[in-house]
């Protein structure tokens, strides 16, 4: 992963719990202040050993903790410079999920290290959105799903998101489908 997600997590415990509770996180994960640089590709254990980490301090269980990151880490990006480069790859949400490849090759290009997640996105007859997400990474789906609440919030365009095909229950890739209202 890349140091911007790292960021994101530590902004997001920061932010809503404050430095003592970031602190125990940080000192019971191990991390180290250089996986923090934001264009820098990581290894993940240490992202993964973060969000474990925050579980036990914040006593919460890890998918409800990886949906706050996936929201918080669209309005974080956005904050953090990279507004632009996000409104050029859709003006709404069903643009933006249609463009997610192009998106992620473009940082791909400026990061050559990173190993970015592949999407298809389907449109059905009536407007629901099924979005295919590809990873090599394991437990990430609930980050998409809060990363899609986000994109609801940041185009404010209210939408029900559903997993509907689970990779940790065996399935080749997950499916979200996404109703925008």
């Amino acid at each position: 992963m890349y140091g911007m997600v790292n960021s994101a997590i530590k902004n997001l415990i920061l932010e809503n719990f404050g430095q003592e509770t970031w602190e125990k996180i940080k000192e019971d994960s191990g991390v180290e202040d250089d996986i923090f640089i934001s264009m820098k590709a990581n290894p993940d254990k240490p992202t993964y050993d973060m969000a474990i980490s925050a579980t036990k301090v914040l006593e919460m269980e890890l998918g409800p903790l990886l949906e706050a990151v996936g929201e918080y880490w669209i309005l974080y990006t956005a904050r953090e410079g990279y507004k632009e480069m996000l409104d050029m790859f859709g003006k709404n949400m069903k643009e933006f999920l249609q463009n997610l490849n192009h998106l992620h090759s473009r940082v791909h290009s400026v990061m050559p290290d990173l190993n970015p997640p592949m999407f298809e996105c389907q449109i059905e007859d009536d407007g629901t959105i099924l979005l295919h997400y590809f990873t090599e990474r394991p437990h990430l789906a609930p980050m998409v799903i809060g990363i899609l609440r986000g994109l609801s919030k940041r185009f404010d365009e209210p939408a029900v998101i559903e997993q509907i095909a689970h990779k940790a229950e065996g399935e080749d890739h997950d499916i979200f489908k996404v109703n925008v209202n």
